[in-house]
């Protein structure tokens, strides 16, 4: 399926519209984050500590990376939308079971099966690189981001509210609501953008050495992960910063919380508007510099004394707007270095972009304590967010090389 056939709107003999592409990824960001200032009166309710409770994030995280490497792989064998909706039908159950789990181990184990909301996030990507060229592919993703980053950006404020006015299961009712109108959607929106590959499924995952011995598909990968990882980090110590350390109700974190995906959104529109402009190279560059520096000034600023929420929530708003101009031109090059393999390069993509954040998650939550303040998250940030910059320039290095 191509540009020559105009995407109508509830029409699946024709491209998804836009619109539908943006509600596939947002959902799933939505999932990632709605309930995270519910945290601390989760352990409360399920009677177990916080750091089992923000296992929460680095499980769903974790079964989140290992279901890309293989959604890519059958996607471009079956085509995009099958995989698509029975990854929604069960996100359906599996939220369900989140909001009627007896125990905290019931409740993990469903957690972890929502992850194959994943599903849309990584496919979403893969129909737009179906329907573009590599240029134009990085600009539309870059739109597609920075309209599902409106999601996330209100998400936790929202689900800080659901909070203090409904208790923690609310989130997941408007999740579970969310996923049923998805799904309804993309059944009579969705067309398939992908041929059949011609390929057996064990044919289609023996192209993954193609893949993985392709130096710049690792650094445009590697270059993504660490980016994000700077923001995965986040997910996982920002709560007990917020409200151990400052004090912060559900509803103020909540609100405060959002602070990345305001700099996401602006972040992709940039991306959006200037990425066939400028290299996707000086885009991920100038992305992954604004990421570190802003992480960086709160290193400096809380070092000399200057500890308060304005401060941390106020210029980790850099990390999402250095994320918004870097992953999509990093996710589209990536994509780009084999086509054929779109769909199995997105998986993988996200997959090692995921499982870096999921370990950066967890070992956020392990190492904060009331005595170490925020300076163990704020320090694995800054690591990651450099790692982002160091691994574009191998990319660099390897075009000039392969060039010459």
């Amino acid at each position: 399926m191509s540009l020559q056939n105009p995407a109508r709107y509830l029409d699946r003999a024709s491209p998804p519209h836009i619109s539908t592409l943006i509600l596939l990824a947002g959902v799933a960001a939505l999932t990632m984050n709605i309930f995270l200032p519910s945290l601390p009166n989760m352990a409360e309710h399920f009677e177990t500590d916080y750091r089992i409770m923000q296992l929460s994030v680095a499980i769903y995280l974790g079964f989140s990376a290992g279901l890309q490497i293989i959604i890519g792989p059958i996607s471009d064998k079956i085509g995009r939308r099958p995989v698509i909706l029975w990854g929604l039908a069960l996100f359906i159950l599996a939220t369900l079971g989140c909001l009627f789990a007896p125990n905290i181990t019931v409740f993990l184990i469903f957690r972890m099966s929502q992850a194959v909301i994943a599903t849309s996030m990584v496919l979403s990507r893969a129909i737009v690189r179906d329907i573009y060229p590599t240029d134009k592919a990085a600009s539309m993703i870059g739109y597609v981001t920075m309209g599902m980053s409106v999601v996330p950006m209100v998400g936790p404020a929202v689900g800080g509210l659901l909070q203090d006015s409904f208790g923690w299961q609310a989130s997941f009712w408007m999740l579970l609501i969310g996923g049923v109108a998805l799904f309804l959607i993309s059944l009579r929106d969705l067309g398939e953008t992908k041929s059949n590959s011609g390929n057996s499924l064990l044919a289609q995952f023996r192209e993954y050495p193609e893949l993985l011995t392709s130096p710049r598909f690792w650094g445009y990968t590697m270059s993504s992960a660490f980016s994000a990882g700077a923001f995965f980090a986040y997910l996982g110590g920002a709560s007990f910063v917020g409200t151990t350390l400052f004090d912060m109700s559900p509803s103020s974190l909540g609100i405060f919380f959002s602070a990345p995906a305001v700099g996401y959104f602006f972040g992709n529109f940039i991306a959006g508007r200037y990425s066939q402009r400028f290299s996707i190279h000086a885009m991920i560059i100038w992305g992954s510099l604004i990421c570190a520096s802003g992480v960086s000034i709160i290193l400096i600023l809380f070092a000399l004394g200057y500890e308060n929420q304005y401060i941390f929530f106020g210029f980790v708003t850099c990390v999402g707007l250095g994320n918004g101009m870097s992953i999509p031109n990093a996710t589209s090059g990536a994509l780009s270095v084999r086509p054929h393999l779109a769909g199995t390069a997105s998986g993988l993509s996200s997959a090692m972009m995921i499982g870096i954040g999921a370990a950066l998650s967890a070992l956020a939550g392990a190492l904060l304590t009331p005595g170490s303040g925020a300076y163990p998250l704020l320090w694995l940030m800054v690591i990651s967010a450099s790692l982002g910059i160091v691994s574009i320039f191998i990319v660099i290095w390897r075009t000039r090389k392969i060039a010459d």
